[in-house]
């Protein structure tokens, strides 16, 4: 097994591990940490002018950021949980529209949307982190 193969196996049995055990407040961090990862990586790739590589990752961040989305229930967080919503939905259609423009401006106001609400979110006290 070559250290790159190593690597990958210790990071992907790292992640699982962290997944397993995380309190539903942190998979949430997770999510946003996963989303952040990914569209940084794009715009890398952007650069690079890799298509392939840069459009797999963009495509992963809309994946995560539509699980993000699925974790809301509006009818229990109103109008908060509504407007995050419409919020997840334009970071959506952003970063569809970064990938067919290839516009790493686009991909910079997606993360920087992402690190506000993580902000709030790493904000909220520990006793409020497991449901009631």
């Amino acid at each position: 097994m070559n250290a790159n193969t190593a690597m990958q196996q210790y990071r992907h049995n790292h992640i699982q591990g962290g997944i397993e055990t995380a309190s539903p407040h942190r998979l949430v961090q997770m999510l946003m940490e996963g989303a952040l990862e990914k569209i940084l990586a794009a715009k890398g790739f952007m650069a690079k002018k890799d298509i392939t590589k840069k459009g797999e990752h963009i495509s992963w961040a809309i994946s995560i950021i539509d699980s993000l989305r699925s974790c809301l229930n509006v009818e229990v967080g109103g109008d908060f949980a509504q407007n995050l919503l419409e919020l997840y939905n334009y970071m959506e259609r952003r970063l569809l529209e970064a990938n067919i423009k290839n516009d790493p401006v686009l991909l910079d106001e997606v993360g920087q949307l992402i690190i506000e609400i993580k902000s709030g979110w790493d904000a909220i006290p520990a006793e409020y982190h497991t449901p009631a």
